[in-house]
């Protein structure tokens, strides 16, 4: 029988999280209206029976038997911005989002060029399927503040549960010289550093009066 039990964590040591040092990053969900328009044409012809999301549960991509097809429908939404989410598992990014992503931790990341298509059905900017591959153990739970729940429902048995009120510590020694990681036991959370975020900016991307999809929250006071 499973056990499920919530642990706050709690700071036990004199080391705290620094605020600026590390992000949670996840696409911007504040846009008022429906959202993207963008549809994904062809997912039954790259889905893989019994699987109903083309993200594997390892991450990465499968083998595709063909391009990823989107196209923006109007009906549905907006035309897609520099991020989106909920691309059957996978983020839906810019090419210059992409052009970020790689120059500062290109192993990080894993994508699939997409054929998008306005809603005329002539060609769209380019876009891509994006996956963050690079999985590291670095929290540091005895230093950081955030509950974790513990149950044999969970792979690993247990789970991070990063639901407000947190605070955050990675272990240096572990994260190296990365500069995005999601943690194992946290699901789809993804964690850039400063230096990431200073590209992406520095790329003309998310601005303070427009965020481009992207949303920053500060790990150590989340």
């Amino acid at each position: 029988m499973s056990e499920n039990r919530l642990y706050d964590q709690g700071m036990t040591t004199l080391q705290r999280a620094r605020k600026g040092e590390y992000f949670i990053l996840a696409p911007d969900m504040r846009r008022p209206g429906k959202g993207h328009g963008v549809v994904f044409e062809n997912l039954d012809r790259l889905l893989s029976s019994p699987r109903r999301v083309l993200r594997p549960v390892t991450g990465g991509f499968p083998e595709l038997r063909e391009k990823p097809k989107l196209y923006h429908d109007p009906a549905v939404g907006d035309p897609p911005q520099d991020l989106e989410g909920g691309l059957s598992g996978y983020w839906l990014v810019s090419e210059r989002l992409k052009d970020a992503f790689e120059q500062v931790d290109a192993s990080a990341f894993a994508f699939a060029e997409c054929d998008y298509r306005l809603q005329d059905g002539s060609p769209g900017p380019r876009f891509f399927l994006c996956d963050v591959v690079r999985v590291l153990d670095a929290l540091d739970e005895q230093k950081s503040k955030f509950l974790i729940e513990v149950s044999d429902d969970f792979v690993g048995g247990k789970y991070y549960n990063f639901a407000g009120g947190i605070s955050l510590v990675f272990r240096t020694d572990v994260v190296g010289d990365a500069h995005v990681f999601r943690t194992p036991y946290s699901g789809n959370y993804v964690i850039c550093d400063s230096v990431m975020r200073s590209a992406v900016e520095a790329a003309g991307i998310a601005r303070e009066d427009d965020s481009a999809g992207l949303w920053f929250e500060d790990a150590a006071d989340y």
